[in-house]
């Protein structure tokens, strides 16, 4: 139950990362405030972003392993991302670049949340 709670906490941490950073981003682009090339930038640095504060999250929660709790963090989020986008776009080889990306970025962000942590 408690190992649930953190995920939960990391779950609620990353998505809502996600969803005020895509939103700000959906904003300035309306407005044009930035360019297109910047607005396809971003829509790849702000799911790789969000998985390592989620990450972090989690890390920061667990005691030893930071890795192994990011990779499985990464695992679960990106397996979630996997199965909406096969089924709103269908399955493209550079989506499993972009999904061992999101797995990376987790397991660090784990990593610096396990150090971060106050003896």
């Amino acid at each position: 139950m408690k190992y649930l709670k953190k995920l939960l906490k990391g779950f609620i941490y990353s998505i809502s990362s996600l969803l005020i950073l895509g939103l700000l981003l959906t904003v300035l682009n309306y407005f044009g405030v930035i360019s297109y090339n910047i607005t396809a930038i971003g829509k790849i640095i702000i799911p790789l972003l969000s998985l390592a504060i989620g990450g972090f999250v989690i890390g920061k929660n667990s005691n030893k392993n930071g890795w192994i709790e990011g990779l499985k963090f990464g695992l679960i989020l990106s397996l979630i991302f996997l199965i909406i986008t096969i089924i709103l776009n269908g399955f493209k080889s550079k989506d499993l670049i972009f999904i061992s990306l999101l797995i990376i970025s987790s397991i660090f962000g784990s990593m610096f949340g396990i150090n971060s942590k106050t003896n």
